[in-house]
């Protein structure tokens, strides 16, 4: 089934928030199924230890679609450890060119505690401006909301924290149920 004909699995909200050394991914617990909350704690943000060597990974979209796409990564940073770059390059070519893959639809944000990138299906590698990246259906509320706090002395998990809370206030496919891992340079 197409998505125009079927609400689909549906909302939710990841930030990457960069600061000071530290990069937290956060991402609420929130699965709605069109109009209704079908479970308020899932975890949307996993920690992945290819060959000894973190990423820290949110995702927004299809749950089995995103773990298609984690497991795709975790694979890619096998084959090129400690080069989150290169293999987020391959994953989002692989992404782009594989008839199964083009189908999948989530959005990841990853992180190795030096790059934070946003991985698309349309062949997008973005590493946001700001050191600040946010996705889902309550994503830009988020991203506006940290980009306001950067200027202050609080810390990357401080401001992830708050701008989740804003976005959970603003957005109905958003909770306050936050998993949130961190990484240091």
């Amino acid at each position: 089934m197409h998505n125009d004909e079927f609400p689909g699995w549906h909302g939710t909200t990841i930030i990457g928030v960069k600061k000071a050394g530290e990069v937290v991914i956060a991402g609420d617990g929130q699965v709605s199924l069109g109009q209704t909350v079908i479970k308020g704690t899932a975890r949307k943000v996993r920690r992945l230890s290819p060959g000894g060597f973190d990423v820290v990974a949110g995702f927004a979209g299809s749950t089995a679609d995103a773990f298609t796409l984690l497991e795709r990564l975790e694979a890619k940073l096998e084959a090129t450890p400690g080069q989150l770059a290169r293999a987020s390059v391959e994953l989002a070519k692989d992404w782009r060119t594989d008839k199964y893959l083009q189908k999948l639809e989530a959005m990841l944000i990853v992180s190795d505690g030096n790059e934070l990138l946003v991985i698309t299906g349309a062949g997008d590698v973005l590493e946001p401006e700001h050191d600040v990246a946010a996705i889902g259906s309550g994503g830009n509320y988020a991203l506006a909301a940290a980009r306001g706090l950067m200027q202050s002395e609080r810390s990357a998990e401080d401001i992830a924290r708050e701008a989740m809370k804003i976005a959970a206030d603003i957005c109905v496919y958003t909770n306050g149920n936050l998993t949130i891992e961190k990484i240091n340079k």
